[in-house]
C-alpha cells in the first residue's frame, strides 16, 4: 500500500483546497448563469423540447376569466 514519505504542509493543503473550491465556484456560476438564461427566454446554448399538451391546456391559460 502506498504510503506518503513526509507530511504535507497546511500551506500546501490550502493552495489545493481553494483550487477546488475555485473550480467548483466557477461551475456553479456557469450553472446559474445557464439557468438565469433559460428562465428569462435569452439561452442560445441550451435547446429544450416544451410539452405540448401543458402549453396548450385550458387549465394553465393566464387569459382564463374566473
Amino acid at each position: 500500500m502506498a504510503v506518503p514519505k513526509k507530511r504535507t504542509s497546511k500551506s500546501k493543503t490550502k493552495i489545493r483546497r481553494s483550487i477546488w473550491k475555485g473550480k467548483a465556484n466557477k461551475i456553479a456560476l456557469k450553472a446559474f448563469s445557464l439557468a438565469k438564461s433559460i428562465l428569462t427566454n435569452r439561452s442560445k446554448s441550451f435547446y429544450y423540447a416544451v410539452n405540448r399538451k401543458l402549453a396548450e391546456s385550458p387549465e394553465y391559460d393566464s387569459t382564463d376569466e374566473k
